[in-house]
């Protein structure tokens, strides 16, 4: 059983391979056979229909974003201060570009989701879930802002992977940074700035 189980995770890693380098048109059972290094017809085997394929894999991509244990403790502790949120936004963003193939995956699912309803549900669910996750460790981490800032800052930050995996030469490294240091800076509340002694 544990080897199917590990045959199935291979085969949907291969799937998610295919879709970010071939994109939908791309994904076929043969396709994911010889991606994965497997017999002809293995896929058939463990997947339905294509839908199912499709549907495992965008359940797959949100395994393998989810931060681990150890990554969501270092984002519980440290000061609760709006340069802490900027530094992990970026790390969030380092973390989910390092996975491009997985990210890329995701768009081309989502445009397929468009035509295919059981994906849309299980993809609405999936990104409601993590987006509610995110406001909920902001909130709990007690880092400055609300829950709408938050949502922001999500929407802002993913589409800087997009930028960053699609057309990386639009912002260097150093600009995404800094866009992402004004963007927390610009959201969420701070300390007041000091007042000028000289001014009146």
């Amino acid at each position: 059983m544990r080897r199917n189980l590990a045959r199935r995770a291979a085969l949907v890693d291969a799937a998610i391979e295919l879709l970010a380098r071939d994109g939908a048109r791309g994904l076929t059972f043969r396709a994911v056979d010889a991606e994965a290094g497997v017999p002809k017809g293995t896929a058939s085997n463990y997947f339905a229909n294509r839908d199912d394929l499709l549907n495992q894999a965008g359940a797959r991509i949100y395994e393998r974003l989810r931060p681990d244990e150890a990554t969501m403790e270092a984002m519980r502790t440290g000061p609760a201060t709006r340069a802490r949120t900027a530094q992990l936004v970026r790390e969030m963003v380092e973390r989910v570009s390092a996975f491009g193939t997985g990210y890329l995956a995701l768009l081309e699912l989502r445009l397929e989701a468009t035509r295919r309803p059981a994906l849309r549900a299980l993809l609405t669910a999936r990104v409601s879930e993590d987006v509610e996750n995110s406001v909920s460790g902001h909130l709990a981490a007690g880092l400055p802002g609300d829950a709408d800032a938050v949502r922001m800052i999500y929407l802002a930050a993913n589409w800087l992977v997009v930028e960053r995996l699609t057309l990386p030469g639009v912002f260097s490294e150093q600009q995404a940074g800094d866009l992402v240091a004004e963007l927390v800076e610009r959201l969420l509340p701070g300390p007041p700035a000091p007042s000028d002694p000289g001014s009146l």
